[in-house]
């Protein structure tokens, strides 16, 4: 049940894990996660799943180690099981052709950013990515992304790679060559809010999957929910899509903050 199939490495910090799970593989779409909990205290930790397999009846995630329960998923090995899978949830992305889409991710937000583009890219999108992460050792998908985007722009904080500068610095170039009818960022809160700030002054439309807090995932605890336009709304049942020009970021940030 549950049983890890494969485990990669992707950086120091962030595993890749392939895991047996048929019911998922079957019913998930473009832009779902799952929640997963480790043990009978473990903290429930909701995940993108990056692709999933019908045929082999399985699901991939990307976990970064960034507290104990993320730690303990990143130190599983191929055969061991996880204790809890639930999934998929939230809503699916809407899917369709918007002509050339701009997609910047940063950190390890490319994961659930990779999906995306794939079905994007299937429908005839021209898809333009921005990759950002602090230094070269943090990118990771790299090879992936570039298989199902028409150009792809690096940039690194440190200059290590690619552009030196932030994965806003990218976004603007392109905004400037040529004209962009969607944009979708995936990332840190920080870096979502920039970017959503940059393509209003552009009146780019954009997309950003929010990754708050989340305990049971059906919208029971309250634990996600952020301001939409002035409305309380749950990222894990009403997300985790939302238009960006219209997330209080400011008081997610705060509320992300509260949790540490």
């Amino acid at each position: 049940m549950n049983k890890i199939i494969k485990k990669e490495i992707l950086s120091d910090n962030v595993v890749k894990l392939k895991i047996k799970a048929p019911l998922i593989a079957k019913a998930r779409k473009t832009g779902q996660f799952v929640i997963v909990k480790l043990g009978k205290n473990g903290e429930r930790i909701p995940l993108t799943i990056v692709d999933a397999n019908v045929r082999s009846g399985t699901i991939t995630i990307i976990v970064q180690d960034v507290g104990k329960s993320s730690k303990g998923i990143c130190a599983l090995n191929e055969g061991d099981e996880i204790d809890d899978l639930v999934g998929p949830l939230g809503k699916a992305t809407h899917i369709a052709n918007y002509g050339t889409i701009v997609c910047a991710c940063g950190g390890v937000g490319t994961a659930p950013m990779l999906p995306i583009i794939k079905a994007m890219k299937k429908v005839g999108n021209k898809i333009i990515t921005i990759l950002a992460a602090k230094t070269k050792d943090l990118i990771i998908l790299e090879k992936e992304i570039k298989k199902f985007s028409n150009k792809i722009i690096i940039t690194t904080n440190d200059g290590s790679y690619g552009i030196k500068g932030l994965v806003t610095d990218g976004t603007e170039m392109v905004i400037k060559e040529e004209k962009i009818d969607l944009c979708i960022t995936i990332g840190p809160a920080i870096m979502m809010k920039y970017v959503s700030i940059l393509t209003k002054k552009y009146k780019i439309p954009t997309i950003a999957s929010l990754n708050t807090i989340m305990i049971d995932g059906t919208g029971m605890c309250g634990a996600c929910r952020v301001s939409v336009e002035g409305e309380n709304k749950f990222v894990c049942v009403d997300g985790p899509e939302f238009d960006a020009h219209k997330v209080n970021f400011d008081e997610m940030i705060i509320r992300l903050n509260a949790y540490k």
